[in-house]
């Protein structure tokens, strides 16, 4: 009898990605959890409206890899506490642009340092060329058909 597959959650990529994604997003949520009373959906939509002003919540939650109620919440309480503006499609009035206002930008321009050097402190145990390859790897990971 053929012996079953096991799954080792130790040497399971998928698992291991995921458990260190949550370690760095826990890491950068202290720092401006607290500070800006953010949580990490919130800040996941400000650091891509920071860079990519103007997208939809649909686009936000694409480019995010967020569910998309996920995304809707987190837009609601930061319109709420109008850290975004939201301005109707000139032709399709059911679709909303996304920026940030002058709050949501001050956030962004606070936390992205911190985003960088933690960003550097995780990288710091490797070398130049294991980052680049690394680099090269996610890139290459993130093209791959999961479907």
């Amino acid at each position: 009898m053929p012996k079953k597959p096991e799954l080792d959650l130790d040497r399971f990529m998928p698992y291991r990605l995921s458990v260190l994604t949550n370690r760095v997003s826990s890491a950068i949520a202290r720092h401006y959890s607290q500070r800006f009373n953010l949580s990490i959906p919130e800040w996941r939509v400000i650091a891509v409206l920071g860079q990519s002003p103007g997208l939809s919540a649909r686009e936000v939650a694409e480019r995010s890899a967020m569910d998309k109620v996920q995304v809707s919440r987190a837009v609601a309480s930061l319109l709420a506490a109008k850290r975004l503006t939201r301005q109707a499609h000139a032709s399709d009035g059911r679709m909303a642009h996304l920026s940030l206002s002058a709050r949501g930008r001050a956030i962004y321009e606070e936390v992205v340092p911190l985003a960088l050097g933690l960003e550097r402190r995780l990288l710091s145990v490797l070398t130049a060329s294991e980052q680049k390859m690394l680099d090269q790897l996610l890139t290459k990971l993130s093209a791959g058909d999961l479907n």
